[in-house]
């Protein structure tokens, strides 16, 4: 990965929520990158930039662009078509500035793979996306793009579109673009 990015330290100092995203598509370099930074596997015994308890590793990334949906695999780093058309309605949850971001990531909370559906197995989940999230955040200040995380979604009709399970939460979601007027 080749890219010239900010320091840590001005990374921290540039991380912001914003909710106003120019119009203009996020390469898919800038966005191989971001996905990479948000989950990717950094290490040669499969482990990925974002920890989980245990390493359950129960985190689902979905892109949700004016495409389409896809699934991010971060073992292969490859993203796997999953629905069609432009859903980014539905990660708006009445807030419509979401839906102008190019990209919206949304965090499911996968219970099936660590095999525990018990409070501390939905609390540590639940930790494991935030991180997730920060991860996107910081990779977004380095880049130069904005996002801000949100849980507010149309969780219902999001599942029913990926086909989700009752084990499987959508819990928080990062618009993604370049800042407006940029």
């Amino acid at each position: 990965m080749k890219r010239s990015t900010l320091s840590v330290m001005e990374t921290f100092k540039e991380r912001k929520s914003d909710r106003a995203f120019s119009q203009k598509d996020i390469d898919s370099q800038t966005l191989s990158d971001l996905l990479w930074c948000a989950q990717g596997k950094n290490r040669e015994d499969g482990k990925l930039t974002t920890p989980t308890c245990r390493n359950w590793q129960e985190i689902r990334l979905y892109v949700f662009d004016s495409k389409g949906v896809s699934l991010y695999n971060p073992q292969k780093h490859t993203l796997t078509s999953v629905a069609k058309g432009d859903n980014r309605g539905l990660i708006a949850g009445g807030q419509n500035w979401a839906a102008d971001a190019p990209v919206c990531l949304v965090l499911v909370a996968d219970l099936d793979k660590p095999k525990s559906y018990d409070v501390r197995s939905q609390r540590m989940a639940a930790v494991d996306v935030g991180i997730c999230s920060q991860n996107i955040s910081l990779a977004c200040a380095a880049f130069g793009l904005a996002t801000v995380p949100r849980a507010t979604m149309d969780i219902k009709s999001i599942c029913q579109l990926l086909n989700l399970t009752e084990n499987q939460l959508p819990l928080i979601n990062n618009p993604v673009g370049y800042p407006a007027g940029k």
